[in-house]
């Protein structure tokens, strides 16, 4: 862990000091980093993640329900899923810059496993549980709260930038919308992608990624990002 990114940093980052400071390492341990200790092997996450899935799906679904008054069982649980599934987790630990405090293996520390969605998605269930032990179901909630569940208009903008694109492009303009990829570096196991979205040869977005999904949805929601801050009109009508 580099110096500017100690537990302290992250304690502020996240708005929660811990009584045991050790459930907060123990949250940022991956398995592979346990592994390759031979003595006082440190405890991982995955226990910690098991029960912070269940309190985010408790507080989210808390947080559905009073937000939503009107809306059926059905779409509370889709959007539920929306707010908790992998991407949105990662797109919430990126954020935190939550990857740089990790504790790994030297193998997974080669392979990108600092920027791996699934990795960071399940560190920010084991931040959830690991504060919900330490201080109670009211601070997990204020942490969900705080990285989760705000500033929703944006995420979601995120979460769903390919479809969002498409839908206004071709739907309302007529127009079609074409992914480039630009740039592609790296070794085979930690690859980086560089892409561009266009609309009739004009460049909206571009966009970077571990894969070229990621890459086309980061360059997608840029280009959604230009798009209304020109205040175009498609945002008014959509």
């Amino acid at each position: 862990m580099e110096e500017k990114y100690t537990l302290k940093t992250l304690e502020e980052r996240i708005g929660y000091h811990f009584e045991d400071e050790a459930l907060l390492r123990q949250a940022l341990t991956h398995s592979s980093f346990s592994n390759e200790q031979k003595i006082n092997r440190a405890k991982n996450y995955e226990r910690l993640e098991f029960l912070g899935d269940a309190v985010l799906e408790l507080v989210t679904s808390e947080f559905l329900f009073k937000e939503l008054p009107d809306v059926p069982e059905g779409e509370l649980t889709k959007q539920r899923a929306a707010l908790v599934c992998e991407p949105a987790l990662a797109f919430c630990a990126k954020e935190l810059e939550l990857g740089r405090y990790l504790r790994l293996g030297k193998g997974e520390e080669h392979t990108g496993g600092r920027d791996r969605d699934s990795i960071t998605a399940d560190v920010m269930e084991a931040i959830i549980g690991a504060i919900f032990l330490d201080g109670g179901l009211e601070n997990a909630k204020g942490f969900i709260n705080r990285v989760i569940l705000s500033d929703l208009e944006n995420k979601k903008l995120f979460y769903d930038s390919k479809s969002s694109l498409q839908e206004l492009v071709q739907g309302i303009l007529k127009k079609e919308v074409n992914y480039t990829l630009l740039d592609e570096s790296g070794p085979e196991h930690n690859k980086s992608f560089h892409v561009s979205v266009g609309i009739e040869g004009t460049t909206f977005g571009e966009g970077r990624g571990k894969t070229k999904k990621a890459a086309e949805q980061q360059a997608a929601y840029n280009a959604l990002l230009a798009l209304r801050d020109r205040g175009h009109h498609v945002f008014k009508e959509h």
